[in-house]
């Protein structure tokens, strides 16, 4: 807040003599300066290039370019960012998105199934492949309109690896660091009880997006992730006849 106000004030000025610059040099009759539509954004020649949020853009990269390196094409996600992920994909990978709330749109290459992500419309050992990026750690708080349950993480867990079949894979991307409740926006899990949650399937890759948010290290252990206040943990497990749980 306190940097957004900083640069609020340091393009006040900037504004002021681009509008009067503006209206000196402008011959045309429709496109002049009004007090009706007047705006002001030219605070934001101090922001970096571009719109993003580190730590959104590095999970989504990573879990697109599995998708594009193992040739998935046909995937189901359960609630992630479809500006980010889901549009990454799209383009060589049919999507069915499954969100508890109502589909916002409509495009070729995706299909919307409104369901809780608890009870999920599939049958067993029936889905090639999951994702699930920045959803399971909001389940159960009620913030989306889903049921209040404290093991609501859980119950989706135990979902996620039912109807995933033998050889099929699951991204998923969740806040790992110091185990906590921010109530009611989301948990920060332990990378260990994320691992023991999905116990029936194996954990073939763990990377982390720390604090920073600057890039994705790639397997990274639990030790480093529970040095984050709330970095990002990017898990991929796969469905196997035979698990052994990691513990690291």
């Amino acid at each position: 807040m306190v940097a957004l106000l900083i640069k609020l004030c340091r393009g006040f000025p900037h504004w002021i003599r681009n509008g009067l610059r503006y209206s000196r040099m402008n011959r045309s009759g429709t496109f002049r300066i009004t007090r009706r539509d007047l705006a002001y954004y030219t605070y934001q020649r101090y922001n970096s290039a571009g719109s993003l949020d580190c730590g959104y853009f590095h999970q989504d990269l990573w879990a697109a370019r599995i998708v594009f390196a193992r040739r998935i094409k046909e995937l189901v996600d359960v609630g992630s960012r479809l500006d980010g992920f889901v549009a990454h994909v799209i383009p060589f990978c049919h999507v069915q998105c499954l969100d508890i709330r109502p589909p916002p749109v409509s495009t070729p290459g995706l299909t919307f199934v409104q369901a809780d992500a608890a009870k999920m419309p599939f049958a067993d050992n029936s889905v090639d492949a999951l994702s699930c990026l920045h959803v399971i750690e909001h389940i159960g708080l009620g913030r989306c309109g889903d049921p209040v349950d404290p093991e609501g993480y859980l119950h989706v867990a135990r979902e996620f690896c039912r109807v995933i079949k033998p050889g099929g894979i699951l991204l998923l991307g969740t806040p790992v660091g110091q185990e906590r409740l921010c109530f009611d926006a989301h948990r920060v899990f332990d990378p260990q009880t994320i691992a023991d949650a999905f116990g029936k399937l194996r954990l073939i890759e763990f990377s982390l997006i720390d604090d920073a948010g600057m890039g994705v290290t790639a397997n990274a252990s639990f030790e480093v992730a529970r040095k984050c206040r709330t970095g990002c943990g990017l898990f991929l497990f796969e469905k196997s006849a035979a698990v052994s749980p990691r513990i690291v």
